[in-house]
């Protein structure tokens, strides 16, 4: 039989696509904002072989390996970074499951006051850092709870939450309700229809609000900073290093371990989710 005939200007699978080609105008804009977001990683990974000690003169002097060699027999970078990732670990753990609870409720009832429930949910992470930091400082303070490992977890559950939120509940708003209803009408309970009918489809979207997760809480700087006792996380004590005179490359070397453990689990989310546009049970 003859193929259809696509439309001029739309692509097979639904998609617009332009005639012409990005000007010149449109691509420099692209390529400015790539440098200028990511030129800024690439000097640190520069610096971090520099031979210099005290300053970041450009171009480097020298290159040598001396600091990850010491960055590796140093006991304070290896707990800090130790302590991060328990927090993340602890943090994205919470977060995975209170966020996915709120976005099944969210998605499951409807009820009055629904999108001011909606708005304090999102209200952490759209808040500025130090907001958020402060306002949990203050409620542990009146709770009388001491600042400690536990609160810093608490404190980064507080905006993971959000992230593994809006991941479920994009998920579950792209897959037909019919699934359930047909799980039910089939016989299955509720805690059968959640393991083989809702769980299925939303598990890349929980795994891609896991990493996220992961990522935001162990590079979190304000919200630790007001949380924590005499704890240092990775990133607390680069900016304690920041501030001393010598051995400037260990802040560098510590910045290139929070880039790698950072850039895999949102490289891992993009690659997870990317292709998850048509759920399970949309179609028409």
């Amino acid at each position: 039989m003859p193929s259809r005939a696509v439309a001029p200007g739309r692509a097979r699978n639904g998609q617009i696509r332009s005639g012409t080609g990005a000007g010149w105008g449109l691509k420099a804009a692209a390529t400015g904002g790539l440098l200028f977001l990511n030129l800024p990683l690439a000097f640190i990974l520069l610096y971090a072989f520099t031979t210099d000690d005290r300053s970041f003169a450009f171009p480097p002097p020298g290159l040598t390996l001396r600091w990850f060699a010491l960055a590796w027999t140093r006991p304070d970078i290896w707990q800090a970074l130790g302590l991060s990732v328990e927090v993340a670990l602890l943090g994205m753990t919470m977060a995975l499951l209170l966020g996915t609870l709120a976005a099944l409720a969210m998605y499951r009832f409807s009820f009055f006051g629904k999108e001011s429930v909606t708005l304090m949910i999102l209200l952490p992470i759209a808040l500025p850092g130090i907001v958020t930091g402060i306002s949990l400082r203050s409620a542990f303070a009146l709770a009388d709870i001491p600042f400690s490992y536990w609160t810093i977890v608490l404190g980064h559950a507080t905006f993971c939450i959000v992230v593994v939120y809006n991941n479920v509940i994009a998920r579950l708003r792209r897959t037909s309700p019919a699934l359930v209803e047909a799980s039910m009408d089939l016989g299955a309970n509720s805690f059968q229809t959640f393991r083989h009918v809702v769980l299925p489809n939303i598990a890349t979207a929980l795994l891609a609000g896991g990493m996220l997760a992961f990522a935001l809480s162990f590079d979190e700087v304000i919200v630790t900073t007001f949380t924590a006792g005499q704890q240092e996380t990775l990133p607390i004590w680069m900016l304690g290093q920041l501030l001393r005179p010598r051995d400037r490359p260990l802040t560098n070397v510590a910045a290139v371990f929070v880039i790698a453990v950072t850039f895999l689990p949102i490289i891992g989310a993009y690659y997870l989710t990317r292709d998850t546009h048509d759920a399970a049970g949309s179609g028409k």
